[in-house]
């Protein structure tokens, strides 16, 4: 096989090159015979691999990006015992040993045995493991018979692969927020962030049974498509005052459920970056007794942060008003096996369109770097790559 991928290769850079061949060995060179070699079908531009290219994180050139993927499997290691060779999966993004504490209770974004910095990994990303990403036309995937999803049908899998696509991280990371700031059937929702994650956790909010799904941003091109595909919009260039604005569309100046899809590149009103403004709004117009989900980024470590508390993680929140108000937060990666297979189901029977509500475009993989500066810019687009030309027709 003759393998290249999306390399980071500075701030501002990404470059398709060639790589290595991909073997079942892990990041330390152990052999790996739970691990499977997959074909990419699709991969995935995600905003958390921008968060890398724009330099706000310690990651170094020389990454090879991507953690979205889905696959072909071409080979298999000798302990692999549930999937065979010519079978087309989904890879959670979340690399999990199955095994662990954290795996067994279900807290696959939290693995304690994948990463021996932290707990969690992840493919092509920063401090989560070292494995290698899967923008590329062939990648590893270890653990096979625990973390890959099985698509049922080869040929209705192609079919709906631009859907399927998206079931190994933003159809579940927005679902996973609107569930766990309590969205049901009659919710009132608002959403931060009109970028494909936020426009996947609004999806959720419907298909979970939202009367009102409403989503902020600055951004008019994507807020325009949030609107076309059937959410309410909410301008955040036309006012600083979030609350009076939500009340304007349904009556009241707060909401049931909030979901942060934005992450700690968050800007204000103003302009300027201001770090923990979503966290603030959303503790702001939830009601008492409210949820939050937090789908969106926040790091440890973000070099480039232009306040030096956010460079370690600090941020200025109204801490105090979440507890007065006695609301639920829930932060941390997305768990994908928690969700996969019943977003599956969504997909293959027409419930969940969400190739068309976060506007998936394909593009060969050697166009990766157009991509990437495209998507930075603000486009309402998610890119999909196509490494071996499957998806072109």
């Amino acid at each position: 096989m003759s393998n290249i991928g999306v390399v980071y290769t500075g701030p501002g850079k990404v470059e398709v090159q060639e790589i290595d061949d991909p073997k079942l060995h892990g990041p330390d060179g152990r052999k790996l015979e739970h691990a499977v070699i997959l074909k990419v079908i699709s991969t995935n531009i995600c905003g958390s691999d921008q968060h890398m290219v724009r330099g706000r994180t310690t990651a170094q050139p020389g990454l090879v990006l991507g953690h979205e993927i889905t696959g072909e499997i071409v080979e298999v290691g000798s302990d692999v015992e549930m999937l065979s060779v010519g079978d087309v999966v989904s890879v959670p993004f979340n690399v999990a040993c199955g095994r662990c504490r954290c795996c067994r209770e279900g807290d696959t974004g939290v693995c304690l045995t994948v990463n021996p910095e932290r707990a969690g990994g992840a493919y092509g990303y920063v401090d989560m493991g070292g494995w290698i990403g899967g923008q590329a036309r062939y990648v590893m995937v270890p653990y096979a018979d625990f973390n890959l999803l099985k698509f049922p049908d080869r040929d209705r899998a192609m079919e709906k692969i631009r859907d399927l696509t998206m079931l190994s991280d933003i159809l579940p990371t927005g679902f996973h927020g609107a569930l766990q700031a309590g969205v049901g059937v009659g919710s009132i929702v608002y959403v931060a962030g009109a970028g494909p994650v936020g426009l996947a956790a609004a999806a959720s909010a419907r298909i979970l049974g939202a009367a009102v799904v409403m989503v902020g941003d600055f951004n008019k091109e994507r807020l325009a498509h949030a609107e076309k595909v059937g959410f309410t919009p909410v301008d955040l260039s036309k006012s600083d005052n979030l609350p009076e604005m939500i009340a304007e569309i349904t009556g009241a100046p707060e909401v049931e459920a909030a979901i942060d899809a934005v992450g700690f590149e968050a800007r204000g009103h103003s302009g300027g970056e201001q770090p923990a403004i979503v966290l603030n709004q959303m503790m702001e117009i939830t009601r008492v007794a409210g949820g939050i989900g937090i789908p969106g980024l926040y790091v440890t470590e973000d070099p480039g942060a232009e306040d030096k508390a956010a460079q370690t993680g600090n941020l200025s929140m109204r801490f105090g008003l979440g507890w007065a108000k006695a609301q639920t937060f829930h932060t941390g990666q997305t768990p994908v096996l928690r969700y996969n297979r019943q977003l599956m189901q969504a997909i293959l029977h027409d419930r969940l369109p969400i190739a068309d509500i976060v506007n998936a475009t394909i593009i060969p993989l050697d166009e990766a770097p157009q991509g990437y500066a495209s998507f930075d810019s603000g486009v309402a687009k998610k890119f999909v790559l196509d490494p071996h030309g499957l998806l072109a027709s």
